[in-house]
């Protein structure tokens, strides 16, 4: 099987798989393959971070709502003044706001990430299938769909479509 060498301290190796590819795929087309690997890592490193603090924003939310209306709703709930000056005294109730909209910002941000990411690594996967016949020639057409299942198997980036 292919061995997958994983980037360390931002140094770019080249992957094994890519790498020891038949001599019908140059090193053009290799560093190309290489490129949207790299896109495609970065993207699912940001849709994951996305994903976590998505799930600790809304649960941030929960809680403080739960924590809300059960600390503050229901014991003073017949008089809206005083739910509101117990709010406003106790200093807790800050670092929550704060805590939960900070999430939510963060949240906001890496959204905007992931979707520049996204669009980076499918700008670069459709280049390169639009670009087939030019990077695999004669022979090497009629072998494409090995590096084309290669990229699939290990690394779940589908070259056969644009679409997604």
């Amino acid at each position: 099987m292919y061995k997958v060498v994983i980037v360390v301290w931002g140094l770019m190796i080249v992957e094994d798989a890519i790498k020891n590819l038949e001599h019908w795929t140059d090193e053009v087309t290799k560093q190309m393959l290489q490129n949207v690997v790299k896109r495609k890592r970065k993207f699912d490193k940001f849709e994951r971070r996305h994903l976590i603090i998505m799930w600790l924003t809304i649960f941030s939310f929960v809680f403080y709502a739960i924590f809300l209306y059960s600390k503050i709703f229901v014991p003073y709930s017949y008089s809206a003044s005083v739910m509101f000056s117990i709010f406003l005294s106790n200093h807790i109730n800050v670092y929550f706001i704060v805590l939960c909209f900070g999430l939510y910002g963060y949240m906001l941000v890496l959204k905007k990430k992931v979707d520049k990411y996204e669009k980076e690594y499918h700008a670069l996967r459709c280049e390169i299938i639009d670009k087939a016949p030019d990077l695999w020639k004669g022979e090497a057409w009629e072998k494409r769909h090995l590096v084309f299942e290669m990229m699939k198997k290990n690394y779940d980036i589908n070259l056969y479509h644009e679409n997604k």
